[in-house]
């Protein structure tokens, strides 16, 4: 009579496997046993994490990037009504599929977790002994960018991934899409779609077209470098790689793609750009798209305090408007903007540009580059103008620094002892561009630059002789408050300190501020320069069409009463 015996791991490896491989079975069968179990304590641990977020977070968007001034005082944001929200139904299914062709094939498919991509970027960064390949998921992005989760490490991708079956579990793949597209950051001041298509293309998403929609799309992959407003040829690459993709997962064919490459690309133009409000703050954009990554701004509400001084930028704007009107409204006043209007004809306005730059570290206290933001958004603090007299600082500090005299109101005398190849190297290195002329001319003034350079080159000779490289943001935080990028001043040696003072010297001296007020022989341009305790300001009148403004000693007695009324900075 037999007796029944249970099957065990060890009686059926003693049976059916050789005596030599009882051994290994056993432990492979251990192992796997101890593994199993290590893997749902794993899973166990990072879904209680996970659990512990508030999966509300996700529908809940961050504000738009706000802007302070270097005293913590906020500034009005680029496009003044923060981010705007779009539903489903608003986004174009061209761009859904876009969207998916480009950053997650399978996103409709898949449970948050792409298993094979993932499979694939963890095989490719044991080669490369680095995180390199990420494959994130749409879901994954969105999780990532709600609890910002940034740092690269095994524990943030477990965490990530616990996250992203939460997400997946709390909301439809529709509500994801929407809320991913509605959160990341698209360059250009653009936090979210709706922003992203009202800034590039001056309409909502709902209209884009399609070959709007699949350049859109390209641009998240690096909203800095791919902007078509800062690199129309990369943005249409991207544009081109996203159709490209459509194509190879069976979406369009080539005649349809064709049709879409051969579509005029029309960008909003410079004067209807939604992203900016102020001449200030388009320079605080133009910079924050340099200093940051695709990567740290893609979620939006950053805090971004400035180095301008709101009081005294708002001074300076004050008293130049002051300064214009009392121009205008004299009996002499040859422009006339009643007459225009009387003609019908568009009427000449006298427009003004100036920045202050701190000596000492080169931070831009205050930028205005025209009259009226609203009439004309073009920053003339860019703009080259000539110096004529304005210039003499510079022939006087080319002067000092090869030890010959410095002979102030005489600038031609002064260049003379060492001609205009030395006076256009130390120029250079203070920080004016050019082009010179190789005659005496130069030493009159026949140069031209931008307020923004004959700042920086006065600054110089306030420091000491050391230039310092502009900058208009001190630092960066992100929507958690975590400082992602602080400005260090960056200083290099221009002239020697005893030359710079000579230099300086040049300028009229009152109460303790250097300045200079002028207008160039022509009378096209007026100059005002003051050299401050802490600041040097760099101030120009003149017309966008260069035409005489008024007889040289008006300006100059208009100018002189203006920087009066300023007194010290």
């Amino acid at each position: 009579m037999s007796t029944w015996r249970p099957i065990t791991p060890s009686s059926f490896w003693k049976r059916w496997l050789p005596e030599w491989m009882h051994g290994g079975a056993v432990l492979a069968f251990q192992l796997t046993v101890v593994g199993s179990i290590g893997l749902v304590g794993l899973a166990f641990f990072y879904y209680s994490l996970a659990m512990r977020f508030d999966m509300a977070e996700v529908a809940k968007l961050p504000v738009g990037t706000l802007y302070y001034d270097r005293k913590g005082v906020e500034i009005t944001a680029p496009g003044g009504e923060g981010r705007r929200l779009v539903k489903r139904e608003d986004i174009p299914e061209f761009l859904v599929k876009s969207l998916c062709a480009r950053e997650d094939a399978r996103f409709f498919e898949h449970c948050g977790v792409d298993v094979r991509g993932l499979l694939r970027a963890t095989v490719r960064n044991f080669k490369d002994w680095d995180f390199t390949q990420g494959a994130s998921t749409l879901s994954m992005q969105l999780a990532r960018n709600s609890f910002k989760m940034k740092q690269k490490s095994l524990h943030r991708k477990f965490l990530e991934i616990a996250l992203t079956l939460r997400v997946e579990s709390s909301y439809s793949k529709e509500e994801i899409m929407t809320h991913y597209l509605n959160r990341i950051y698209f360059g250009a001041g653009a936090d979210g779609i709706e922003q992203a298509a009202r800034t590039y293309f001056g309409k909502t998403t709902k209209d884009l077209s399609e070959g709007e929609c699949a350049m859109i799309v390209g641009i998240i992959r690096g909203p800095h470098i791919f902007s078509p407003f800062r690199n129309l040829d990369a943005a249409v690459e991207q544009r081109n790689q996203t159709l490209n993709r459509l194509i190879a997962m069976g979406t369009i064919d080539q005649a349809h793609r064709d049709r879409i490459v051969a579509e005029p690309i029309k960008l909003v133009s410079e004067e209807r750009r939604e992203s900016q409000t102020s001449y200030a703050l388009q320079a605080v954009r133009r910079e924050l798209d340099r200093i940051l990554e695709d990567g740290d701004i893609r979620s939006g509400g950053l805090q971004v305090q400035t180095t301008i001084d709101a009081a005294w930028q708002n001074r300076l704007e004050l008293e130049l408007t002051r300064a214009v009107e009392d121009l205008e409204h004299e009996k002499s006043w040859s422009h006339p903007i009643e007459a225009a209007h009387v003609a019908g004809t568009e009427p000449a306005y006298i427009q003004y540009a100036a920045v202050t730059t701190e000596t000492r570290s080169g931070a831009t206290l205050a930028l205005i580059g025209g009259r009226n933001y609203s009439h004309s958004r073009f920053d003339r603090t860019r703009s080259s103008r000539d110096l004529g007299s304005a210039f003499e600082p510079f022939v006087a500090a080319a002067a000092a620094e090869r030890g010959k005299l410095v002979l102030p109101g005489k600038p031609i005398q002064t260049g003379r002892q060492i001609g205009p190849a030395e006076v256009e190297r130390l120029a250079k290195r203070c920080g004016i561009a050019g082009p010179f002329l190789q005659t005496e001319d130069l030493f009159r003034g026949s140069v031209a630059a931008t307020p923004l350079e004959m700042s920086v080159g006065l600054a110089t000779l306030g420091n000491q002789g050391k230039r310092a490289r502009p900058y208009v943001i001190q630092e960066i935080r992100d929507a958690a408050g975590e400082v992602i990028y602080k400005a260090k001043p960056v200083l290099s040696s221009a002239l020697s300190p005893g030359a710079a003072v000579d230099a300086a010297s040049v300028l009229k001296n009152a109460g303790g501020t250097r300045t200079f007020t002028g207008a160039t022989g022509s009378e096209r341009d007026a100059w005002t320069l003051r050299l401050g305790p802490g600041g040097a300001t760099a101030i120009w009148l003149g017309f966008d069409k260069p035409t005489v403004i008024a007889p040289e000693p008006r300006l100059k007695s208009l100018l002189d009463e203006f920087v009066e009324r300023l007194g010290n900075r």
